[in-house]
């Protein structure tokens, strides 16, 4: 099996993440299909490249230089299979994950709607288990197809098998280095569904929205909250809303009643991490080339000639700010390649 033809070297990939982080990669591919990403993973092997998988770019940090392959599957077949009242979306890991949940909404299709906006490739979703206004991945993911790394051979990993939490999943853990997210499969539903518990999104539709209305308003919401990566770059939220004790939350609330807090399922609290940083008073601060949102402090933007290594310093210095005044310790969102 040889891949030759579908490999680039010494590939510029700071237009490549949406922080524009400059960073540069011996060997790249964009396979287009499984029989041209089993090749490339073949060849990887055989020459002894050390393998990153890159997305959409809107949720990792590069450091200016990566020694070995980065693979983009851009893997792009998607299809819908109707169950009765149920409809199964397949899609392909290469899909913009916008387009296809407005694709879906759409055509009156509900599931995924709360999750517009997201910027990505749908190969990347499951990694995170990415969520917004009160809606995750993980409430309609039904599977998602892989591709060992060892042998280029596919199957199958079920819901279960995925281990989903707040933004985790197994290929954060156990199938790091394993595997390469190749399909998913989408449980959606004909029947009206709506999720508006979260934020103001029930103040924004109709009594009786469409799927589409819902997901018209959360890119309505989201674009009024966060900057468009295009014009400032970010790589949208920076850290995780960290989870508390009941314990700890009933302390917190005690000195700050109006703080945002969201019981789990578990008896913990979800804290708002960007509340917790604009209270800290640094929404809006700049270090260097990077700084806080000025609307947005969970959202950290890179106003050019800055790198990685500065980047994680300054994220530091929040975090250490957020840990003095509240106890809470911050984790970063985006992956570090």
């Amino acid at each position: 099996m040889n891949s030759v033809l579908h490999w680039q070297r010494d590939v510029d990939l700071s237009n490549a993440n949406t922080l524009r982080l400059p960073a540069k990669v011996e060997h790249f591919a964009a396979p287009e299909t499984l029989k041209a990403l089993a090749a490339c993973v073949h060849d990887a092997r055989e020459q002894g490249w050390a393998l990153n998988l890159l997305g959409g770019g809107s949720n990792v940090l590069l450091p200016a230089r990566l020694k070995g392959a980065v693979i983009r599957p851009r893997l792009q077949q998607w299809w819908l299979h109707a169950r009765n009242d149920a409809v199964m979306a397949y899609v392909g890991a290469g899909v913009n994950w916008h387009s296809l949940v407005m694709t879906l909404a759409q055509r009156g299709l509900w599931g995924v709607e709360n999750l517009a906006l997201i910027p990505g490739d749908c190969g990347a979703a499951p990694v995170q288990n990415i969520g917004a206004y009160g809606v995750e991945l993980s409430d309609v993911l039904e599977g998602v197809q892989v591709m060992s790394r060892h042998d280029e051979t596919l199957s199958w990993l079920s819901f279960d098998d995925c281990a989903f939490g707040y933004r985790d999943s197994v290929f954060k853990r156990s199938l790091v280095g394993e595997v390469i997210i190749t399909r998913l499969a989408l449980r959606l539903s004909r029947t009206a569904r709506p999720m508006l518990g979260y934020g103001d999104l029930s103040r924004r539709v109709s009594k009786q929205p469409s799927s589409l209305e819902i997901a018209q308003s959360v890119c309505q919401i989201r674009r009024e909250k966060l900057p468009d990566p295009t014009q400032l770059p970010n790589a949208g939220s920076f850290f995780k809303n960290p989870l508390v004790s009941a314990e700890k939350a009933e302390k917190l609330l005690a000195s700050h009643p109006g703080m945002p807090h969201f019981p789990q399922a578990d008896g913990r609290y979800k804290i708002a991490a960007g509340w917790l940083i604009d209270r800290c008073g640094l929404k809006g601060a700049r270090f260097g080339a990077f700084g806080v949102h000025e609307h947005q402090a969970l959202v950290l933007v890179h106003f050019g000639g800055g790198d990685r290594a500065e980047l994680l310093q300054v994220a530091e210095r929040i975090a250490a700010t957020v840990q003095a005044r509240f106890g809470i310790a911050l984790e970063i969102e985006p992956r570090c390649l």
